[in-house]
């Protein structure tokens, strides 16, 4: 395998060859191409890879292993498991930049097209997918390593609309292709991979502490969470969380195959207003492994969501690995306190039915879905909260919280008293 720095290809995109890491494999082969069919990207897998024996199909039932187009979901403009690896808000403004430059600081992200930014982001993305022009030959679209306070400043100047120098561009370049909406970047430090993220010229407070709070926090009480951690970078607070979907073996690097809560439910971002734990839960009882785990799991997480005043709980913020044959859930990520003016609050999934309140007894109404008695889910609660109350000044500290953003999180994001109403 070979690498490459990001050059501009001014000839509009029509086609790409998706390429995908089976389990435990450390280099890609060829799964199948995406075409553009109008104002659509339909998939059709080679035929090469249909007569491979360890080949898995890339999401079932959305790609199942046949020949031949296949046919999008209703409601779709392109396969949703194969959105999933497509750059989200952050890594898209990017690609405006480096594609528009200063035209891009306002600019409708729809003037682009998913190709180009399935080509224009970094191959290091999250799961197990790439895409490449040709289907034969796999280069990986790389960057050069650069320090922390480069990955800033690239960050910095993109919020502002202002054009990347070509450094700068490579700089932040490895990134593009992950997810969210704030600035980020990929990093990696002693044989690890993380996700660097940035605090924002717009924070009014400390975001990347309190994510680093929350997480934290979530740990203690006993959620599967990727692991964090807090630097210090150019004066700026830098939080690193652990990657996931990644592993290294003997041989380099493996990619796990993830697919958003979005790619479960069938929709796609126009549509994610109807998504809902409701749903998820009944996903989890029918196509998960230890189902009754993962929904006292995913029930906890619900849970914890509240306590904290994380509302930005949206279906691409939750995912599962899939093997090709199973799902499982992956360990949980984004838990960040969002800003709050009052106390009601509404979580951006649904909980039960059309309500998304952010309140506890909302989810304890709704725990027979998680095939929980009310006692149960009032344990966990209970749980939380007083890990909570017991650990929130080491979590503070370990933080190097002010005591201004202190009083500005407890009692609004975490453990507010709409929220923790039981009755």
């Amino acid at each position: 395998m070979t690498s490459k720095p990001y050059t501009k290809n001014a000839t509009p995109y029509k086609e790409a060859y998706v390429w995908v890491w089976l389990p435990g494999a450390t280099e890609p082969i060829v799964a199948g191409k995406l075409e553009a069919d109008n104002d659509k990207l339909v998939f059709n897998y080679g035929k090469s890879y249909l007569n491979r024996k360890s080949a898995i199909c890339l999401y079932a039932p959305e790609l199942p292993l046949k020949a031949g187009v296949l046919p999008l979901f209703d409601g779709l403009s392109m396969p949703s498991c194969i959105r999933d690896a497509a750059p989200d808000a952050w890594g898209r403004r990017v690609i405006i930049n480096k594609k528009l430059g200063l035209k891009g600081a306002n600019t409708d992200t729809t003037n682009l097209s998913e190709l180009t930014y399935l080509f224009e982001s970094g191959s290091d993305r999250i799961g197990a997918l790439d895409f490449q022009e040709s289907p034969t030959e796999y280069v990986a679209r790389a960057a050069n390593n650069v320090s922390m306070a480069e990955l800033i400043e690239s960050a910095h100047r993109v919020e502002q609309g202002v054009p990347l120098t070509p450094e700068l561009d490579q700089a932040l370049f490895h990134g593009s292709s992950i997810g969210g909406a704030r600035p980020k970047a990929l990093i990696e430090e002693n044989g690890i991979k993380y996700i660097a993220k940035f605090s924002a010229s717009s924070d009014i407070y400390s975001v990347v502490k309190a994510e680093f709070i929350a997480m934290r926090l979530a740990a203690m009480v006993g959620l599967n969470v990727a692991p964090v951690k807090m630097i210090r970078a150019a004066n700026k607070d830098v939080l690193l969380i652990q990657r996931f979907d990644r592993e290294r073996n003997i041989n380099g690097w493996t990619r796990k195959t993830m697919v958003s809560a979005l790619t479960l439910f069938g929709l796609d971002d126009m549509m994610a207003r109807y998504a809902s734990y409701e749903t998820l839960a009944e996903i989890i009882r029918h196509r998960f492994t230890n189902p009754t785990e993962t929904l006292r799991e995913l029930f906890s997480r619900l849970i914890f969501n509240i306590l904290c005043g994380n509302t930005d709980d949206h279906a691409r913020n939750h995912a599962a690995f899939w093997d090709g044959k199973t799902l499982s859930l992956t360990p949980a990520y984004d838990i960040c306190p969002q800003g709050r003016a009052g106390n009601e609050a509404s979580q951006a999934m649904r909980i039960s039915g059309s309500n998304n309140l952010s309140q506890i007894k909302t989810c304890i109404a709704t725990a027979h879905n998680f095939l929980l008695s009310i006692d149960e889910a009032r344990g966990i609660f209970e749980h939380q909260k007083f890990i909570v109350e017991q650990h929130w000044d080491a979590a503070c500290e370990e933080a190097e919280l002010s005591e201004v953003d202190r009083n500005l999180f407890w009692g609004r994001q975490f453990l507010n008293p709409f929220s923790v109403e039981t009755d």
